[in-house]
């Protein structure tokens, strides 16, 4: 590839904030995928991940859309979202299966599921280099650049009228969106570098402790605590909750420990040791390693914590969950899914247009 920017080349990041900062700023939503940048020159099409790994062997569909629709020498950020069968929210379980060691099974998921590219931001078109530029001048050259074009490729909403970019907020998490992203409009594009600010959904839940993982630096450390809710008199695993510092990992360790049982009676009593599973749906390995150790130890469910979330990916937790207290007067049986908020549905069509 001749391009003014070369692969591969480590996206900019952003900040977590409580509140949709005020200023000058532009406004835009998080979308919940995988975070990409395209460099196209001709018929060469690399798909970049954050990681900097090329994701392109996963996605033919995308790198066909790049090459009949992308300008001819373009780098441009974005992120690779799947809609659900009914094209209403983004599904991000979709996504993941896509990343398959297979090319049958992933040429099967392109027709299957096929993905689309949500362009946010543009690095390089043609012979110039945009990285050093201010982002309205990006937006501005990256909507008139893509103005043509049509889904599976699009361009993010963006606005500079915070009121909008509030309502935007509340509105789009019913699609499956991922809260809000704000990037100063003088601001140069800084790989790796977390210059952005991000605005996310926060809400807390009360969940039965149900198992841990020990640390991987130690086995007399907790590395997570397994998180439960009930449903239908069932436990069933929604997540965990595992940033802790490492003296709290050992006070814990030691904490747990009268609570420790084996698995004959215990609700996900199908985990046995043997099988290194440790969620609810059987034989489930980890989503990013097939030969991650998932097993655990059980604990007698009696103890609960409120944790702090963001949103749901089906029946569990998005995200890892943020601890914020014991809750040692809630009855574990208490704690079932009707505590949790539900996003007013949104149409996904009508963000991406």
């Amino acid at each position: 590839m001749r391009l003014p920017v070369s692969p591969p080349v480590a996206p900019m990041l952003a900040k977590a904030v409580k509140e949709i900062p005020d200023g000058p700023y532009s406004y835009e939503p998080k979308w919940d995928g995988f975070r990409s940048i395209i460099f196209r020159d001709g018929d060469e099409v690399e798909i970049g991940s954050r990681n900097e790994r090329p994701m392109t062997r996963y996605f033919p569909e995308l790198v066909t859309q790049v090459i009949e629709q992308l300008p001819e020498k373009c780098v441009i950020d974005g992120e690779i979202v799947i809609p659900d069968g009914g094209g209403a929210r983004l599904d991000f379980e979709a996504l993941l299966q896509r990343i398959h060691p297979a090319a049958s099974r992933v040429n099967l998921l392109a027709t299957q599921t096929p993905a689309r590219f949500v362009a946010f931001d543009l690095l390089a078109l043609g012979d110039t280099d945009y990285t050093e530029r201010p982002f309205s001048e990006r937006r501005a050259v990256l909507a008139d650049a893509l103005a043509g074009v049509r889904a599976p490729l699009h361009v993010t909403p963006a606005t500079t009228d915070r009121a909008l970019a509030g309502r935007w907020f509340s509105q789009f998490e019913g699609a499956g969106l991922d809260g809000l992203i704000a990037k100063r409009l003088d601001g140069g594009y800084e790989p790796d570098k977390r210059v952005m600010f991000k605005v996310k959904h926060e809400r807390t839940a009360d969940c039965v402790v149900a198992g841990y993982r020990t640390h991987k630096t130690s086995e007399e450390a907790i590395g997570s605590l397994l998180l439960g809710l009930y449903a239908d008199g069932k436990l069933a695993s929604v997540g965990v909750v595992g940033a802790f510092p490492m003296a709290r990992r050992r006070e814990l360790f030691t904490e747990m420990q009268p609570l420790v049982t084996t698995f004959e009676g215990h609700p996900w009593n199908w985990a046995r040791p043997e099988g290194v599973v440790g969620t609810p749906r059987e034989a489930e390995v980890s989503r990013w390693n097939s030969g991650k150790d998932l097993s655990f130890v059980p604990l007698r469910p009696e103890r609960v914590v409120e944790v702090r979330y963001d949103h749901m990916e089906g029946r569990r937790f998005r995200h890892t969950t943020q601890f914020v207290r014991w809750r040692d007067d809630r009855d574990p049986h208490s704690c079932t899914y009707a505590q949790l908020e539900e996003p007013v549905s949104f149409d996904l069509g009508d963000i991406l247009g």
